[in-house]
């Protein structure tokens, strides 16, 4: 294949790469946006799952870039060196310092220590005791994570709410909202009288 041939297939496939870039782009600002967890689906995954399509995409049009920059070396080459003259030193060195700046800033976030604001809404609801365990219970939880929350068993909570006992611990709230109709604060209701009809044993 000629190399106009390869450096168009190359440019073609890159295109096609970031309109789909674009795509999962806006999906994931847009039609999944925060917020949204792990109850939202869209063609059977939810926003994170659409986040590491959105990643893998971004790889992908890395490696294309790179290897259109590959293909078209000399010219980069040529036209940073531009015509021989006492100049074109300058702007090698230029160019070189050009580029060691921006690979610094690509990284610099790497090496960037993270603060911490307060805790995170899991741990928050981890540590949560008595009744504020009851109110923060959110369609994100999955139905082992109710139980081991608030003390009440995800088989019990299934049998107040009349949902089939064989359901999956793993399953979120949010999930199984969407497929048997029932409300969040329905299962917040179920825990607190759970809760205060075990009371008295304690």
């Amino acid at each position: 294949m000629q190399k106009a041939n390869v450096n168009f297939v190359v440019d073609a496939i890159a295109f096609v790469i970031f309109v789909f870039l674009i795509a999962t782009g806006v999906l994931i600002r847009y039609v999944l946006p925060p917020g949204s967890g792990h109850f939202s689906l869209l063609w059977g995954m939810d926003r994170h799952q659409w986040g590491q399509v959105h990643f893998w995409i971004a790889v992908a049009l890395m490696t294309t870039l790179a290897l259109h920059l590959f293909l078209h070396w000399n010219w980069v080459v040529g036209m940073i060196r531009g015509r021989a003259s006492e100049a074109s030193g300058s702007r090698l060195i230029l160019a070189l310092v050009a580029i060691i700046a921006l690979v610094a800033l690509a990284i610099a976030p790497f090496f960037a220590q993270v603060e911490h604001r307060g805790e995170p809404p899991h741990k928050l609801r981890s540590s949560a005791e008595g009744e504020g365990a009851c109110d923060q219970i959110y369609g994100s939880m999955t139905l082992a994570q109710v139980e081991q929350q608030t003390g009440v068993p995800a088989a019990a909570i299934l049998r107040e709410l009349g949902l089939p006992l064989d359901l999956p611990a793993d399953a979120r709230l949010g999930q199984l909202r969407k497929q048997h109709g029932f409300e969040i604060e329905d299962v917040r209701e179920v825990v607190r009288r759970l809760r205060e009809d075990v009371a008295p044993a304690n």
